[in-house]
């Protein structure tokens, strides 16, 4: 037995005999008359549509034969589907491919085969044949051929028609099942707006039978107000062409369900042609929108709670600067929840029972005396109390209240006539941890009130909590800033009577000492009537008491003008052995009258100190200086420098009594000398706190170290820099040391005559100054006209016009204002020196007056070559 060959294109054959889904299917009568027709034509017993499978050969229809299908090896069909011809064997005994075949020797013992090919698809591969079978040989003519080919033809066309109807069929079970069991809503309206037909899932959508809608006009879908609309606009879409524009476009609507509510829906109207593509029906397709729109709304809820809370804390300051930040949270609370009526409230416990402060509430006035409630209530002048209320119970026991049956709750309260009806109420407690610190309440809310809700409105009482604290530590804060203020109001007026009462005391002071040490000056340095040395004696007795009076004064105004901040350093680099240098020369005539001798070690490097140059000297004199007071007979002082880290160390050393260690930490004290004021030592206490106060300003530190017997080392340290030293200006000349020239003219004026008589003893020993002297800015304003000073001296103290108004009068005279003014006044405190220069005087002297430093200024602004004293 010979088998088949293999097609070339088996793998298309298969796919195309497949895709006729004609295999296995139930007999089929068209086919089966085919074959019966071919038995009889043919007068054979055996005929069959054989489809030639993978592995098989199965028969489509079989007539004289019981089987339906047998092995392909064995199949006489199979080798006229793999030549693609017919195949004709009228003797299978003389044919060696067939004759030891199964069907031959066995049942059906055929004989005679004569197989066409069936081709029923566009490709023309053949999937099987139309065969007859003998059990005879027989021989096979022309018009048989021609009459077994115009069968097989026939079947090639049952085979598509099968294929067709399968399909169809397929199709017509996909269109039941998008419209019966899709997941929208679908709905078939014939040409006059009639529902044809209307799926499962748009009744259940809109609560309908199918009765009650089919047959019926599409309008009863929409609410009557709208119906009409729609009607006449479906109805047009099928009575013209015209309007097939329309079709296919989405939208939104409302549909009426069957209960009355709104569904909303997304609506798409597709139209359906017949073949002659004419408008048939419309299929509306409707989807239902109704957990969009809910997702929507919770998403613009979530959205809408988000910005609350951000902008409730971002814009807290401004919120609450405005006095809008409950009254914000309060309406965004209302909109969150729907609710007419809104309140938000802080906790404020006490003895008895927590009350509750409105910060902000929804008005419910419906009188002048209500009304008058309500503003009490929003201004904190009221308070709520009663813990057995609605509200109470949220206040006073931390309770959740949800009702939505106002008027039958047992705490309801009563209501007064006029009240507006309060229906549903939610109270919510605030917590911040344990502590109840807050509570909100909505009523009349249009959203159902439940624990749900409560538990979407966390974050916002969350929030809420959070702010409530802020609110309470802003209060707090802004209480101490107003005691600070208070306080500081109150130091700042105590500092200003001190500075009053010390320029007061420092003027009323200076007057007579003016007088005083300016005489004791002119007697001590007299030329024409010398003194005896009893008297020179007496007079620099007299001087010196004058002058300790006068540092005394000094060291006040220093330690007042050090502790409120208005003393001005510059801090520069400054060459440490200079100062040393500088301090050592000014007290080295002391220091051999008191019989000391001055040990200074050498600087191991030059160092360079950011220092004030004028401070650090003033620190070192009055270390010096206590040295000096405080020291043995025939004693000494060591004076060592040495580095300590960023810093350098001076220490001054004397050989004294010495400190006892418990009472070294006085020694800084303002006005404490340690009992030594009970001594012949002089000395004002302030010194040494001065000398601390400058230090520390200056980034250093100060302290000492004593044994007593063994004398005292005081130190102090002040950062290196490695900047040069600013070089030195030069000292201006004085009187004394100008050359010869002009004479010049001076106009003092002053009205005390003490004064006036000490500035004209001075001005006896300068030839080349012409002084006048007047007791009243008027009549120096009038001599400056008449005959204009080269220099003018004036009193800030004056009767009628003060000397500030009196410069103003200058400044303001072009003729007058190129004339330089010094003040000279016995206001001796910074600010009043501050405030003279930033008024314009070319300089500004203090009482007591220092008589070179006046003969210093008066060469500076007149001329630094024009003025020399007498010779003695």
């Amino acid at each position: 037995m010979q088998a088949a060959d293999l097609s070339n294109n088996e793998t298309q054959r298969l796919t195309a005999l497949h895709a006729l889904n004609v295999l296995d299917t139930p007999a089929d009568t068209a086919f089966v008359r085919i074959t019966e027709l071919a038995c009889e034509v043919f007068d054979v017993p055996i005929a069959l549509v054989s489809l030639i499978d993978e592995e098989r050969q199965w028969f489509k229809a079989h007539s004289g034969l019981q089987i339906s299908e047998t092995n392909r090896e064995i199949s006489f069909c199979a080798h006229a589907v793999a030549a693609n011809r017919p195949l004709i064997v009228e003797d299978t005994h003389n044919d060696p491919r067939f004759a030891d075949n199964p069907l031959v020797l066995e049942q059906p013992h055929i004989r005679f085969y004569a197989g066409y090919p069936l081709c029923p698809s566009d490709d023309q591969l053949p999937i099987g044949t139309l065969c007859l079978i003998d059990k005879q040989p027989r021989t096979f003519t022309a018009r048989d051929h021609r009459i077994l080919h115009n069968l097989a033809k026939q079947v090639d066309e049952l085979l598509r028609q099968h294929e067709l109807k399968e399909r169809l069929s397929r199709t017509a079970k996909q269109f039941e099942a998008l419209f019966t069991k899709s997941a929208t809503g679908k709905v078939r309206i014939d040409r006059m707006g009639n529902v044809i037909a209307i799926n499962p899932f748009a009744l259940n959508l809109l609560g309908y039978q199918a009765e009650e809608i089919v047959g019926q006009n599409a309008g009863i879908l929409t609410f009557p107000k709208i119906s009409k609309k729609y009607n006449d606009l479906i109805s047009s879409h099928f009575s013209s062409y015209t309007n097939e524009k329309g079709v296919g476009r989405g939208r939104e609507i409302a549909l009426r369900h069957n209960n009355g509510h709104q569904i909303p829906v997304h609506l798409a109207v597709n139209a359906i042609h017949n073949d002659r593509q004419e408008f048939v029906e419309f299929l509306a397709i409707l989807t239902d929108l109704s957990d969009i729109n809910e997702a929507k709304h919770r998403v613009n809820r979530e959205r809408r709670l988000l910005q609350v809370l951000h902008q409730g804390i971002t814009d807290y300051q401004a919120l609450m600067s405005g006095e809008q930040l409950w009254s914000f949270l309060m309406e965004a609370l209302r909109e969150l929840t729907d609710s007419d009526y809104a309140l938000i409230g802080e906790v404020m416990p006490t003895n008895t029972t927590n009350t509750l402060k409105v910060h902000a509430i929804t008005d419910l006035s419906w009188s002048d005396e209500s009304r008058h409630l309500m503003e009490q209530l929003r201004s904190g002048d009221m308070m709520l109390t009663n813990p057995d209320s609605l509200l109470g119970r949220v206040f006073a026991h931390g309770d959740v209240v949800i009702t939505d049956d106002v008027y039958r709750h047992a705490k309801r309260g009563g209501f007064p006539p006029g009240h507006p009806r309060i229906d549903n109420y939610l109270g919510a407690p605030i917590f911040s941890g344990d502590k109840l610190i807050g509570m909100f309440a909505i009523a009349n809310s249009q959203q159902t009130l439940s624990h749900s809700l409560l538990h979407w409105l966390q974050p916002f009482t969350d929030t809420c909590a959070l702010l409530i604290n802020l609110y309470r530590q802003m209060a707090e804060r802004e209480q101490v800033t107003m005691d600070l203020a208070a306080a500081r109001d109150q130091a700042e007026q105590a500092n200003r009577a001190k500075s009053e009462f010390l320029s007061s005391m420092s003027h009323e002071l200076r007057t007579p000492l003016n007088a005083i040490i300016g005489f004791a000056q002119l007697l001590g340095k007299g030329r024409r009537e010398p003194l005896s040395d009893k008297q020179k004696r007496q007079v620099g007795q007299i001087q010196k008491s004058g002058q300790h009076l006068l540092s005394l004064i000094n060291e006040v105004l220093d330690l007042a003008k050090i502790e409120s901040g208005h003393m001005a350093l510059s801090i520069e680099p400054i060459a440490l052995e200079s100062v040393i240098e500088d301090a050592c020369s000014t007290l080295e005539a002391n220091i051999e009258a008191a019989g000391l001798v001055l040990q200074r070690e050498p600087l191991a490097a030059p160092w360079q100190v950011a220092a004030d140059y004028t401070r650090t000297k003033q620190v070192l004199l009055n270390l010096l200086s206590n040295a000096i007071k405080y020291n043995r007979p025939q004693g000494s002082i060591r004076i060592a420098v040495d580095q300590r880290g960023n810093d350098v160390c001076v220490r001054v050393t004397d050989a004294g009594h010495g400190i006892a260690p418990e009472r070294q930490h006085e020694l800084f004290e303002p006005f404490n000398r340690l009992d030594a004021e009970h001594g012949t030592i002089e000395g004002t206490g302030i010194g040494l706190a001065i000398t601390r106060e400058l230090v520390e300003r200056m980034q250093g530190q100060i302290g000492v170290t004593s044994t007593p017997g063994q004398g005292a080392t005081f130190w102090f340290t002040l950062p290196i820099t490695e900047a040069d030293a600013l070089s030195e200006s030069p000292l201006p000349r004085t009187l004394a040391s100008a050359v010869p020239g002009q004479r010049h003219h001076l106009l003092y004026i002053e009205d005390n005559p003490t004064n006036q008589r000490l500035m004209e003893d001075i001005m006896e020993d300068f030839d080349q100054v012409r002084l006048q002297t007047v007791t009243s800015a008027e009549l120096g304003l009038d001599l400056m006209r008449y005959s204009p000073p080269d220099l003018v001296l004036m009193d800030i103290h004056l009767p009628g016009m003060n000397g500030y108004q009196a410069l103003d009068a200058i400044q303001k005279d072009t003729s007058l204002r190129h004339i330089p003014v010094v003040a000279l006044s016995a206001n001796a405190m910074e600010r009043d020196r501050a405030h003279g220069l930033a008024a314009g005087f070319a300089d500004y002297l203090t009482k007591p007056l220092d008589i070179d430093q006046l003969s210093a200024t008066l060469s500076r602004h007149v001329s630094t070559d024009a003025i020399p004293r007498k010779a003695p």
